[in-house]
């Protein structure tokens, strides 16, 4: 016998082992996305496709009755063993049913869905987001919410304002003299007194009880006229505008593998982006010994080459935050991917200009540094084996800046590190939310 509970509220112990099952098979699903993600090609990251996930892993778990360790039963059929006797363990690869590859080895059936492209990228960028949005303005009419806006006589039965209802019904009662129903009650009260006395008494107490009655008749206890209901008016809502520099160093020593590695981050931040926010701008940049603005287009598969000024894309990105971007109301945000090799008298102008021109306007910079297939990534190698624009930046990287800095060198290093340098920022109970 099995028992399953499947209520919505279990009791006891199987709800908290229900939710354990329920996040594993989750974090299944978003490890299969992450490795499906490294072998796309760039122009295919965000369709849709074929997700696997081990099967072991699907099956909730279930209360079966048992005898403990020990059992004594012989099953019809058999004319081999007798009660007492004992049986060998089956030796590996021999005996037992599923899936195998013989030899002592096993293979595990995989449990294939589809996801489509919006339940892709819902897991892909879930719990993501640009940190410290804050900055928010009235930027045009497709901005606008509902709010409140008093009450009206007409309007939907959805939106009748039952209070204010009942508040306009009593004015109108009390205005236009509406006699109560205990007042009618005394009425009856004191005309049944006065029914064994004789004269103009009884006929004054019958006539006002006539006129209130018929008063009563007149004036409903709800009449049309009363009815509120809720009004609602559109108003222009700030939102948050943001824009995005993506700055690709496309000089000599970028290598095709590290050009690579940059176009898929830059393509990840791509996504990320459009798909997350309605009013964010992304302004791309290349740079040599030159730094230009380009297209989205030029970025990703211009094929420019030559000498390295990483000076010039900081250059160029001041240039355009001053000419279109004005820092009061736009949220600034900078991604730049190099190799680190730069021109040695280039670093300090660098680092002085990032840190004096740039930082101080952005609510969020990040680096991230391509290395060669077989580099470190982990931080234990030495300065040595470490570039010298990367040497120049650690400078500026400390826990609270808005500075961030990661290297990468392969493709399956890309989204663990996109996601570190793009998480959701978690906030304890004393410090405040940006």
């Amino acid at each position: 016998m099995h028992i399953v509970d499947r209520r919505l509220n279990p009791q006891g112990k199987s709800f908290e082992n229900r939710q354990r099952f329920l996040r594993r098979v989750k974090d299944a699903v978003e490890r299969a996305v992450r490795e499906a993600s490294r072998d796309r090609a760039i122009g295919n990251l965000e369709q849709p496709g074929e997700i696997a996930i081990p099967a072991k892993g699907t099956r909730e778990p279930v209360f079966h009755n048992t005898r403990g360790s020990r059992r004594d039963l012989i099953l019809p059929g058999n004319r081999e063993y007798v009660e007492g006797d004992l049986i060998d363990r089956p030796s590996s690869g021999e005996g037992g049913g599923g899936a195998g590859l013989g030899n002592g080895q096993s293979q595990e059936d995989a449990f294939r869905f589809m996801l489509s492209r919006e339940e892709f990228l819902s897991i892909f960028l879930d719990d993501l987001e640009l940190p410290d949005l804050v900055k928010r303005r009235l930027v045009g009419a497709e901005s606008e919410g509902i709010r409140r806006a008093g009450h009206t006589k007409t309007g939907a039965p959805a939106n009748l304002a039952l209070g204010r209802t009942m508040e306009m019904s009593l004015a109108r009662r009390i205005a236009l003299g509406r006699p109560r129903g205990h007042t009618i009650e005394r009425l009856e009260q004191e005309l049944a007194a006065a029914t064994e006395a004789q004269g103009a008494e009884v006929d004054r107490l019958q006539n006002e009880l006539d006129a209130a009655r018929a008063r009563r008749v007149r004036i409903p206890y709800l009449d049309p006229v009363d009815l509120r209901f809720r009004r609602f008016e559109r108003f222009p809502k700030p939102v948050a505008q943001a824009v995005m520099f993506c700055l690709m160093d496309v000089s000599g020593s970028m290598t095709e593998h590290m050009k690579d590695l940059a176009k898929r981050f830059f393509m990840l931040l791509h996504v990320f982006l459009t798909r997350r926010y309605e009013r964010v701008e992304l302004v791309f940049i290349r740079h040599t010994d030159k730094a230009q603005e380009v297209d989205e287009e030029t970025f990703f598969r211009s094929t420019e080459t030559g000498g390295t000024l990483v000076s010039s894309a900081l250059t160029e990105m001041a240039r355009i935050i001053k000419d279109r971007f004005d820092p009061t109301n736009w949220n600034i945000y900078a991604a730049q991917a190099s190799d680190g090799d730069n021109f040695l008298t280039d670093n300090e102008p660098t680092l002085a200009l990032l840190q004096d021109t740039i930082l101080p306007l952005c609510q969020y910079f990040a680096y991230v540094e391509v290395a060669p297939p077989n580099a470190d990534t982990s931080g234990s190698e030495g300065q040595e084996s470490q570039s010298s624009l990367w040497l120049s930046y650690k400078k500026l990287q400390t826990e609270k800046t808005v500075f961030q800095m990661r290297r990468v060198a392969r493709r399956d290093h890309i989204y663990p590190v996109f996601r570190r340098l793009f998480q959701r920022r978690r906030f304890s109970a004393g410090e405040a939310s940006p």
